[in-house]
């Protein structure tokens, strides 16, 4: 489980593509000692496991496994070397809930239709996929990029975000523009609601 709020920005060392599976090797300013193999670190929104680490004067490089779904479902397979990432580590028993519940698991990706600055934040369009546009509500959450944000407006077209002038600059969201796809992970209340409506709608 994560949160939405990032805890670092890490750069894409390297990328290696093999039968169906990409490995990510990344620098980040975490420490090494405090992450396991096997630990679960979100990147971009996509929950991954950390199957190497090392340190490294700055922090630590770590290979994650990009399997085929979510090749398929995220952004990650368009990643190349130099390329930024919002990373969080796993929510830890006891730790601040600052954002909201954030599984890791992409719904699907959505389209940057607009970016403009609005006072001293920047306000954000998107178009969602078909398959959650409904899981989208004015004032709930949505992570974008693996971000936590509020829903400021929904209609026909998409949603729109305004982002606080932090969250820009701490975050891969300020090198958004139009055309632009972000992975996009609906609430995970609303996902359960919906379900649970859809079960009892009858046949």
């Amino acid at each position: 489980m994560f949160t939405g709020l990032v805890s670092a920005v890490g750069e894409v060392a390297a990328v290696e593509r093999g039968n169906g599976l990409l490995r990510l090797t990344v620098d980040s300013p975490y420490d090494a000692a405090s992450v396991e193999i096997g630990a679960s670190i979100c990147h971009d929104g996509c929950c991954l496991t950390v199957v190497e680490a090392t340190p490294r004067e700055a922090g630590m490089r770590h290979v994650v496994e990009v399997a085929a779904e979510s090749l398929h479902l995220t952004s990650l397979g368009h990643l190349g070397k130099g390329d930024k990432v919002n990373l969080e580590r796993s929510l830890r028993a006891g730790d601040e809930l600052g954002g909201h519940i954030v599984t890791g698991h992409v719904d699907g990706l959505g389209e940057v239709l607009s970016v403009a600055a609005d006072g001293d934040g920047w306000r954000v369009k998107i178009a969602p996929p078909a398959s959650i546009a409904h899981l989208i509500a004015q004032k709930g959450s949505i992570a974008v990029a693996g971000v936590s944000l509020t829903v400021n407006e929904v209609d026909d077209e998409g949603f729109g975000v305004l982002i606080i002038p932090h969250t820009w600059a701490v975050t891969t969201l300020a090198k958004l523009e139009p055309g632009d796809r972000v992975n996009l992970e609906a609430d995970l209340l609303a996902r359960y609601t919906a379900r649970i409506l859809s079960a009892r709608s009858p046949a």
